[in-house]
């Protein structure tokens, strides 16, 4: 698996665990709601700064959305 697709399935994974929608979660970070599915589908690259503020956002450290999953 590409990190990309790891970084947008933990990203999937924990906002689907805090129970927020992609609408909700795309809000609280201030990017659009098509750009966050973009991520979670693995179709862009993501920033740095955006993903510090989707880590703020699911209240996880930013290295748990590079973590492995099982």
């Amino acid at each position: 698996m590409k990190l990309r697709e790891r970084v947008g399935l933990n990203i999937q994974n924990m906002r689907r665990s805090k129970g927020l929608s992609q609408e909700n979660l795309a809000l609280a970070a201030e990017i659009d709601r098509s750009y966050l599915s973009e991520i979670e589908l693995a179709k862009f690259s993501v920033s740095v700064d955006i993903l510090e503020r989707l880590a703020n956002v699911l209240d996880v450290d930013p290295q748990e959305i590079f973590d492995k999953r099982d």
